[in-house]
């Protein structure tokens, strides 16, 4: 190798180290903060709750809530009175789709002995969960109670409002 391939090779060498260093030199370097908040947030569906038919006898049925919430959130599962006329938690009325003067008292309640009323004033007969960030079910038990003769023949029905407060 001559002395002049080797002083190019050497000037090279240089001007490349050169430009490395100068880009190292000039480097600045800051953290960034980042966060999130997660917040309670949730959601319900219902099934329908369906009797099927009615002859004196009492007659039960259930259906399942499906209650969503943020994991950890605390919640209540609240059931309105219903839309039957004098309606109240206690003493819901299935009302006859021809004759609205004729009613069928009913219960919901939340277990299957049906010893537990369920109503909307929260810490008295509201259920109380907390969320799991996945779907729970939830079910609510139904009961007519026996000898209420005096009810027309007919269909009867009645919409529950279910609220989940958190």
């Amino acid at each position: 190798m001559s002395t002049r391939t080797f002083f190019k090779a050497g000037a090279v060498a240089l001007i490349g180290l050169g430009v490395a260093l100068s880009g190292n030199a000039n480097a600045s370097t800051a953290n960034m903060s980042v966060s999130a908040t997660v917040v309670a947030t949730c959601s319900v569906s219902a099934g329908a709750l369906a009797f099927g038919s009615y002859s004196g006898t009492a007659v039960t049925a259930s259906a399942d809530l499906s209650v969503t919430c943020t994991n950890d959130a605390p919640y209540t599962i609240a059931l309105g009175a219903g839309a039957g006329t004098d309606a109240t938690t206690s003493a819901r009325l299935l009302t006859n789709a021809s004759d609205s003067t004729s009613t069928l008292s009913y219960g919901l309640y939340q277990d299957s002995s049906y010893a537990t009323t369920w109503g909307n004033t929260t810490g008295t007969d509201t259920l109380a969960d907390t969320g799991t960030g996945a779907a729970q079910t939830i079910s609510v038990y139904g009961k007519i109670a026996a000898d209420q003769l005096t009810a027309s023949t007919g269909s009867y029905a009645d919409t529950v409002v279910v609220t989940v407060n958190y």
